[in-house]
């Protein structure tokens, strides 16, 4: 017998703009972001840091507003989470 899986082909238009995005957020993330963030102020950042913990859907919003994370210096992007009141998803309190 042969078998055969059909895909529906999907359309994005301005519709799509129509459909909310959500996400849960869970306490045990923002604990987590938070023991990094204070764990951040122990040793030295070295030439890598973890500076963020960002949820899809704060990154999706952003990319529709213009602001491609992905090219983004990462000063810019505490500032933004900072301007929007998402300090939560720091996971550093070092000056960057």
């Amino acid at each position: 017998m042969n078998h055969e899986l059909i895909l529906p082909q999907h359309k994005f238009s301005e519709d799509f703009e129509r459909f909310a995005r959500t996400q849960e957020i869970t306490e045990d993330f923002l604990d987590h972001t938070a023991e990094l963030r204070h764990g951040s102020t122990i040793g030295p950042a070295g030439d890598f840091h973890h500076v963020a913990k960002i949820p899809n859907v704060v990154i999706d919003k952003w990319m529709r507003e213009g602001f491609n994370i992905f090219h983004e210096s990462a000063k810019d992007i505490v500032a933004r989470l900072k301007h929007e009141d998402l300090g939560a998803f720091l996971t550093t309190r070092k000056v960057i």
